[in-house]
């Protein structure tokens, strides 16, 4: 079943008391570079008194993300306030405090700091996950952790697993909005095809959405969840489509451990599709997605990478050893990104160039056996694209009719100028 805008609408009436509005209205007014003037989701409803959650048992799924600008922990501040009845807490990948790496989760316990319980949807959807909310007790389930704007990060999937498991439990959801730090200001890349749904990718949307949180909720009621789930979103104030994260005024938490600065997110949608190859994707350096490579390889990948003329990034011989994962211990060939102009930045047209140029310049290069880059961008089509050796422009001209498609239905849902 699909939602009509007037019954999406309808759905967010009640945020409006807690300082949202609905999706035609502009957003609030933004100061220049945006951060004094910018409030979060979470920072609005505080400021109205929790009234949008008045009466409600509430349960969060957040993470360390989940922060006020003075770096308080959202659950913290909650706890602490008579106004609230937050009694349950939610961990995703990596746990509600951050203690695990990629693939694990802190599971079942209580909190130390706060006593609260805190349960485990990692790898749980559907029935199995709406279990896990009734017997939590809660009625209500409020979303609030910090995306970075690409469709095979998980925390949007968490996000949808967790509102269509709250529909089959009867619970309302509430999403606390909060900056895409990499701007909102197009979406970009393929666009995922329903037969290679996985956990790093539920529904057809493009590679990097350039949507908050709280327009992706609106986006999965309206158009992916079979049975759309009674949503309320408390929208930020002072946010531009344009802004990047440094324009919020917010501390930056690494969202997981390989995602430690701004910078590492500028460069993730593209740079990320290297998890589908046997080179490093930096994992296991200080700058993971950023450096990138693998043993035999020498200057001749970064002279192709900048012969391409991408706009807005430069590459450097670069030479690492990760302390763990590929190549762990061992002294590795390859390209450092250097981005110097982020407006002109496309990261997406950057990571296939980069497949494309590795390939041509390393006879060492392989796609993961289980062709896991399929997994990553949506088809195989790119994958099959570059082995029969198509060049950047081919492979990115291949997705412009499905991403135009995409683009017409998110236009529906921006809650931002």
């Amino acid at each position: 079943m699909k939602l009509s805008r007037r019954s999406l609408l309808a759905t967010t009436t009640a945020a409006v008391a807690a300082g949202a509005a609905p999706a035609a209205a502009a957003s609030g007014p933004a100061t220049q570079g945006g951060g004094r003037g910018l409030r979060t989701g979470f920072e609005r409803l505080a400021a109205d008194g929790y009234a949008l959650l008045d009466g409600r048992r509430v349960g969060v799924v957040t993470n360390p993300t989940g922060i006020t600008r003075e770096a308080r922990h959202i659950v913290d501040v909650m706890h602490a306030d008579d106004r609230v009845a937050l009694t349950a807490v939610f961990g995703p990948e990596h746990g509600f405090r951050g203690t695990a790496q990629a693939g694990g989760s802190e599971g079942r316990h209580d909190d130390p700091a706060t006593g609260l319980p805190v349960y485990d949807t990692y790898l749980k959807s559907g029935q199995a996950l709406a279990d896990v909310f009734t017997a939590s007790g809660v009625d209500t389930v409020a979303f609030d952790i910090q995306d970075v704007g690409a469709r095979f990060y998980t925390y949007i999937w968490t996000l949808f697993d967790c509102m269509e498991a709250a529909a089959l439990a009867g619970k309302r959801f509430v999403v606390l909005d909060r900056p895409n730090p990499v701007t909102g200001r197009a979406a970009l890349g393929p666009v995922l095809h329903k037969e290679f749904a996985t956990f790093v990718g539920r529904q057809p949307i493009s590679q990097a959405h350039g949507m908050t949180v709280a327009e992706l909720a609106l986006l999965f009621n309206g158009e992916f969840l079979t049975a759309p789930v009674p949503l309320e979103t408390v929208r930020m104030s002072g946010w531009r489509r344009s802004d990047f994260h440094d324009a919020s005024g917010l501390p930056w938490v690494p969202p997981s451990p390989n995602m430690p600065t701004p910078e590492t997110a500028l460069v993730y949608a593209g740079t990320c599709l290297f998890e589908g190859t046997n080179l490093s994707e930096g994992r296991g350096t200080t700058r993971p997605f950023e450096l990138l490579g693998a043993e035999g390889i020498d200057g001749r990948w970064a002279e192709g990478a900048n012969a391409l003329g991408l706009a807005g990034v430069r590459f450097r011989e670069a030479y690492f050893a990760p302390t763990f994962s590929k190549f762990q211990g061992r002294t590795i060939g390859g390209v450092q990104l250097h981005v110097h102009d982020r407006e002109a930045f496309d990261p997406v047209r950057t990571g296939i160039g980069l497949l494309i140029t590795a390939k041509r310049s390393w006879s060492g290069f392989a796609w993961r056996a289980d062709h896991w880059i399929d997994k990553l961008t949506g088809s195989a089509r790119v994958r099959t694209m570059i082995d029969a050796g198509a060049d950047t422009d081919e492979v990115v001209a291949g997705w412009q009719e499905e991403l135009a498609a995409f683009r017409r239905m998110r236009r529906e849902y921006l809650l931002y100028r």
